[in-house]
């Protein structure tokens, strides 16, 4: 296994471990969040440690990425491990208040600022942010073509759609959490599982950049353009 291929690999056991991360935390925290009777309080914990991994796995798919795509789009590169960097501080953000949820109690009148801190961190890091991602990242793979077009192009798709999403709940037409959130970010969602599964399981195309004409895919010796 190369180094190229160790740190692929690593990329995508991240991305992997956002999925595996988050929608169980989602569902450990949102019952107590809401003021639900009888939800537990321990489950919020566990929300907490679950996101704090989310957010170091968020950080880890760009560093892990960086050193191979730097040699395609530095900048690109770059800006993904910003934006990711930023969305994990946003998520730990949303960690604090809700950890600071169970310390004044549920019942307390400074519980409902604090949810209120919760909320808007994870519309948006989660809720936002990816579609950041999915242009500058999706943006790099499809002009290198490291993997097939239609991976990142779910991501381009997705992203003005989550856009489009994150503002419908900005502006109080629906509520992240519902129906519609879902459809915003449904594209989005499928385009981090499909890319995480196939740096995984496959790793980019061994391509090279060119100096005289662009790209060059090593592996066929075909010139892509």
């Amino acid at each position: 296994m190369t180094a190229d291929r160790r740190l692929t690999l690593s990329a995508g056991v991240f991305y992997l471990l956002t999925f595996v991360t988050s929608m169980p935390a989602l569902a450990l925290k949102q019952p107590y969040l809401d003021g639900t009777t009888g939800a537990d309080p321990d489950a919020v914990r566990w929300a907490a440690v679950l996101e704090i991994v989310l957010a170091v796995a968020c950080v880890g798919t760009a560093v892990a990425l960086y050193p191979v795509l730097r040699r395609h789009r530095a900048a690109l590169a770059l800006g993904f491990v910003a934006s990711r960097t930023v969305e994990a501080a946003v998520i730990v953000l949303g960690v604090v208040g809700m950890l600071a949820v169970l310390t004044v109690g549920r019942s307390e009148v400074a519980a409902g600022a604090l949810v209120a801190v919760h909320d808007w961190a994870f519309l948006l890091g989660p809720g936002l942010l990816p579609a950041v991602n999915a242009l500058l990242l999706g943006g790099l793979l499809f002009g290198a073509r490291l993997v097939p077009r239609a991976i990142p192009l779910v991501g381009l798709i997705g992203a003005p759609l989550l856009v489009v999403s994150a503002l419908g709940t900005l502006l109080g037409w629906f509520d992240q959490v519902s129906l519609w959130g879902l459809v915003g970010a449904l594209p989005i969602a499928i385009w981090e599982l499909a890319l995480g599964l196939w740096l995984t399981f496959r790793g980019l195309r061994d391509v090279t950049p060119n100096r005289a004409d662009g790209v060059r895919y090593s592996d066929s010796g075909v010139a892509a353009r």
